[in-house]
């Protein structure tokens, strides 16, 4: 199957820190379709051979394992072209499909555009290649998050992309759940006989989500003052995370099928109030601090951010899910920036025996699913430590490495979407309805901050956020996994 790939933003951050080289790793991998050109579209006015060179010297900065030699980048580098193009410019998307015509061989099977550019040109972008006649039948687009700012602006985008392609043509990306351990979450809970029965209200008494960050915004600072925790972790990420927990067993793996029961998910969730905003989530906002050793400035004394900001870079929360399955079962989200580890986890804690009959305190089961640093499934038993009268109970674990089980068929997360996107499977993406969804659960929240006189509690960087998030969690005797 022969494709053409165009990355808009070909020289931004995103294009050459995660897609160029997710790209080369399928290339690595034998994975990647023959007939394949890559084209890189920005402002900027260079050659081919100028636009691989400066890639060349990207490409030095990526994970070590993951570098190409000399050769490999030769033969990877012959794939990808580069052309300028002003995105405001209608004639400029006539250039673009003369190019996409000029092919040695047949029209290429598949165009899939990709925009890895800010979100308010989404609109402009996906118009003006409508009306250069790029939204034919074999065109894919691929939309990068954020997606809009709050619901109208999201709706927006939406009727842009919905009047210029089919619903099945849009791949709205979200990158977490390409990850191996989230792929795996369907098979856990709908490939094993013995995790579906345990998976509702009477075996587990809570489950949490932490997405941590231990960088700082860096120089990210003006996207970021405007976007906040909230926007750019919980809204997307977080919720994804939770539906594919949550949801029902689907009809079929087909992805309307799955998307179907997601969506569920989103529209059972408990709706916020103001007073339910200020008793079940903390804000806050990292001041100075140690990170790895090092003292690092306050989020309000980095680069470009506004002295008097009240974004917050922290926030934890609680919810339910209000149906059968779910009811009265509390759902944790955590998510913030110079926090104390890079750590992105599910923990699911189960309920204790009914009547304990060995001594010392009782403990209950948990299965960790993890994320970052690592992917990999950790299921923490008890077992009888020693063999005397009044023995105790033990902590022991069954740790499942995902980069150790698979290591001969591994694919990053931005691979496998890639992938997908170029072979038109949608599973792992989000469809707008979802997506429209998350931003009508998060709107009360960002109303009554925008209502709120305090702005957000302070935390020290490299600590794990404010007290109040502790207190969240302890009010129902729970704690965090770091607490234990």
């Amino acid at each position: 199957m022969s494709f053409d790939l165009v990355f808009f933003g070909g020289t931004g951050d995103l294009t050459w820190r995660k897609l160029m080289p997710a790209l080369f790793q399928a290339f690595r991998h034998g994975k990647l379709p023959g007939g394949a050109r890559i084209l890189a579209v920005a402002r900027d006015e260079q050659s081919d051979d100028q636009y691989r060179d400066w890639l060349r010297e990207r490409f030095k900065e990526v994970e070590g394992a993951k570098r190409p030699s000399q050769e490999e980048f030769e033969r990877f580098a012959a794939l990808v072209f580069y052309r300028r193009m002003d995105l405001s410019q209608a004639e400029h998307y006539g250039h673009l499909k003369q190019w996409l015509a000029e092919r040695p061989e047949e029209p290429a099977d598949t165009v899939v555009f990709y925009l890895a550019t800010s979100p308010h040109l989404f609109t402009q972008i996906c118009e003006q290649l409508g009306a250069a006649g790029l939204n034919h039948e074999r065109v894919r687009v691929v939309l990068e998050k954020p997606l809009g700012h709050d619901l109208k602006s999201a709706q927006q985008i939406n009727r842009v992309v919905r009047s210029v392609f089919d619903e099945a043509q849009a791949f709205r990306i979200d990158h977490y759940l390409g990850k191996p351990s989230v792929q795996n979450l369907m098979a856990l809970r709908f490939g094993n006989a013995f995790f579906e029965p345990l998976w509702r209200r009477e075996s587990i008494a809570n489950i949490q989500i932490t997405l941590a960050e231990s960088l700082g915004v860096g120089t990210r600072g003006p996207f970021y003052d405007g976007t906040g925790a909230l926007r750019d972790m919980i809204q997307n990420h977080a919720l994804q995370l939770l539906t594919m927990l949550a949801m029902e067993p689907p009809a079929s793996n087909d992805a309307d099928a799955i998307r179907d029961e997601k969506l569920k998910v989103l529209r059972a969730l408990k709706p916020f109030t103001p007073e339910t905003v200020a008793r079940d989530v903390v804000r806050g906002q990292y001041r100075a601090g140690n990170a790895d050793g090092k003292a690092v400035p306050a989020y309000l004394d980095e680069g470009k951010v506004p002295a008097d900001s009240r974004t917050e870079t922290f926030v934890a929360l609680r919810t339910e899910i209000q149906n059968w399955r779910w009811a009265g079962v509390p759902f944790y989200l955590r998510t913030g920036k110079r926090l104390a580890a890079r750590d992105a986890q599910i923990v699911v804690n189960f309920r204790q025996v009914p009547h304990a009959i060995f001594p010392g305190k009782p403990r209950a089961n948990r299965l960790i699913i993890k994320l970052q640093p690592e992917d990999g499934l950790e299921l923490q038993l008890l077992a009888a430590k020693g063999s005397a009268h009044g023995e105790t109970l033990a902590p022991v674990s069954l740790d499942l490495d995902f980069d150790k089980a698979f290591a001969a068929n591994r694919v990053g997360a931005y691979e496998r979407l890639l992938l997908d996107a170029i072979a038109g499977r949608l599973n792992l993406f989000v469809r707008s309805d979802e997506q429209e969804q998350a931003w009508r659960w998060v709107e009360p929240i960002l109303d009554a901050w925008a209502r709120e006189e305090e702005g957000p509690r302070p935390y020290t960087a490299g600590s794990w956020g404010p007290a109040a998030a502790s207190a969240l969690v302890a009010r129902e005797g729970f704690t965090w996994p770091e607490e234990v």
